[in-house]
């Protein structure tokens, strides 16, 4: 996980100034494909380590999909129960694939959108706390710190900033 490609964009750039460079990181080598994989593995990580996600209790979270994509996917490495509060006017094509890695989805209100998919995991961990660590991916600090300790390095060292 991590250490993904940094890639230039030069068609992207081509006729601007000389000066101008354009890059993309490939978060798309990261085992879900996506970027949303470095916080998941970070909560998970700040779960296990201080004891709140153990064996006995499924990581509870929201998500719109590719959060829940990249907990599934790491669950499913992890042997975790992962179950998502998750809108139901999300694709069906994330359905899927969150069903195929064996996340337990609830659908929630579509009209509520993510917030009210948010609500609905809040409400569950209250109701059974010794059963689920709940992630809550919105406030929690590992989310933001993932890449503050792995992206941000990364982009440094792979444009010689660092």
């Amino acid at each position: 996980m991590g250490n993904t490609p940094l890639l230039r964009l030069g068609r992207v750039t081509r006729g601007l100034a000389p000066a101008v460079e354009l890059y993309a990181k490939a978060e798309w080598f990261n085992p879900s494909g996506s970027v949303k994989d470095r916080p998941a593995a970070a909560i998970l990580r700040h779960g296990r380590e201080t004891g709140a996600l153990s064996p006995e209790k499924a990581l509870l979270d929201s998500t719109s999909s590719n959060m829940g994509i990249a907990y599934a996917t790491l669950g499913a490495a992890l042997r975790l129960r992962v179950c998502l509060m998750v809108p139901a006017n999300v694709t069906p094509e994330r359905l899927a694939i969150l069903r195929a890695l064996n996340a337990e989805i609830t659908l929630t209100d579509p009209l509520e959108g993510t917030e009210g998919a948010r609500k609905s995991a809040v409400e569950v961990a209250a109701k059974d706390p010794d059963r689920y660590y709940f992630a809550d991916q919105f406030s929690h600090p590992a989310n933001w710190q993932a890449h503050y300790h792995t992206t941000g390095p990364e982009l440094a060292e792979q444009t010689n900033a660092g």
